[in-house]
């Protein structure tokens, strides 16, 4: 690809640019927290049809993905859950294919009182979009879609198969991708618009969710000490985690990518409900909790792990000796990922970097976990992960800033006219 495509691709993302963010501000307008996806789905389905994609719209169902590598336990209403894949097909074949996949579904907003805009009111402020979703990550996927559009408005067209796609369920079990790929989206490789601030990620840790139910024996409280208070029960368990993360974070020290980052490996007790009245001694309390691994871990080992350190506290304790908490796996159980087998793409994108940014991407050693697992581990797919820069990301006031976005949509813009190729249209 000539400098002179390269500038006209570049050109039509800076004409484009004000469009682009004013679809975004309509998609982080859609309160897409879990379960409730569908809007945002409709409206990808919708801007894809426009721009004349073939659309696959389909109901996941969890039977058909339940023995498959990565899959994570679903606990909600899922009736109602969709993927949307819209497929553009060239008219000539001359470069190589590829997914571009971005997830609708948003973390909860907390109390709305701590935000100093409305999270599902999406304004723009010195230089940044502020919004539930802003960053993580509908900028990106809306991004991805007008760096296709920014070739075509500069008088080009890809030669190679794409698949857009836009999923659910990243932020809790990774299912969304993992349909896709059920249903047989394949492709040479694949991108991830997640905001990484203009790094691309080379590993990343998977996550395993489990749920402590804890057991008490209620009593009055005035005869406090005659009961077994399953809230104070389940902090025993929680610091006995603590151990664990510690234990593990030891661990690290020996991965190659991972010995390079403080405390890698994070234990949060994220959820904890517990007891009916202030003036009894609680007979229940529930933990929801998060722990990461790193790639190559085995997610059974680590399993048994945990297992086995809630038993060895449960053995320390007066009450829970003799009545043992569950454990029950609530949603991730996902391997980390090291990007590997991937110089091709990652030379094609490397073209588009130096072009928009100057030099090379940086490395990011990422202690969350993104989609990209699915498609390396589970069927050699190369996939890369690259995006804007922002913050706040399951905070309050979260934020993407506009001028990091528009860099990322004409690299990816370049890099997708550079690995598919472009002919005139």
């Amino acid at each position: 690809m000539n400098a002179e495509t390269q500038q006209r691709i570049l050109d039509a993302v800076d004409s484009g640019f004000e469009a682009q963010l004013a679809t975004t501000r309509d998609f982080v307008a859609i309160p897409s927290t879990r379960g409730a996806e569908g809007p945002c789905q409709d409206m990808i389905g919708d801007l894809l049809r426009e721009r004349g994609y073939e659309v696959d719209d389909w109901h996941i169902d969890v039977e058909d993905l339940k023995d498959l590598r990565g899959f994570g336990p679903i606990e909600h209403d899922f009736s109602k859950a969709r993927s949307v894949v819209g497929t553009y097909r060239p008219r000539t074949n001359g470069g190589k294919s590829l997914i571009l996949q971005g997830h609708c579904d948003v973390v909860p907003a907390g109390p709305l009182e701590l935000w100093e805009t409305p999270p599902f009111a999406p304004v723009i402020k010195d230089g940044k979009m502020f919004g539930r979703g802003a960053c993580d990550m509908k900028s990106g996927t809306i991004g991805a879609l007008y760096a296709l559009d920014a070739i075509k408005a500069a008088g080009f067209r890809p030669t190679a198969r794409i698949h857009f796609q836009s999923v659910i369920e990243e932020e809790s079990t990774g299912v969304g991708a993992l349909s896709t790929l059920q249903r047989g989206y394949r492709a040479d490789a694949c991108f991830i618009p997640e905001p990484t601030g203009g790094k691309m990620v080379r590993s990343q840790v998977g996550v395993i969710w489990f749920r402590l139910r804890v057991k008490g024996y209620p009593t009055h409280v005035a005869f406090a000490g005659s009961g077994a208070n399953a809230i104070m029960a389940a902090y025993h368990l929680i610091q006995a985690l603590q151990k664990l993360e510690i234990e593990w974070n030891e661990r690290a020290k020996a991965d190659r990518h991972f010995k390079t980052i403080d405390h890698p490996v994070n234990f949060n007790a994220g959820i904890i409900k517990g007891g009916d009245w202030a003036s009894s001694v609680p007979a229940w309390c529930d933990v929801d909790c998060r722990i990461a691994v790193l790639p190559g871990w085995s997610i059974a080992d680590h399993q048994k792990e945990i297992m086995a350190c809630v038993a060895a506290a449960s053995r320390n304790h007066r009450f829970l000796a003799n009545n043992p908490p569950q454990v029950e796996w609530s949603g991730f159980l996902s391997e980390g990922y090291e990007l590997t087998n991937a110089a091709e793409p990652e030379a094609a994108f490397g073209k588009a970097f130096n072009r928009v940014y100057g030099g090379t991407p940086e490395d990011l050693v990422f202690t969350a976990l993104t989609d990209t697992r699915f498609y390396g581990l589970n069927h050699g797919i190369p996939s890369l992960c690259f995006g804007a820069s922002g913050g706040e990301m399951h905070g309050f006031n979260e934020f993407v800033d506009l001028e990091s976005l528009k860099k990322a949509t004409k690299a990816m813009a370049l890099f997708i006219a550079e690995w598919c190729g472009a002919e005139k249209a």
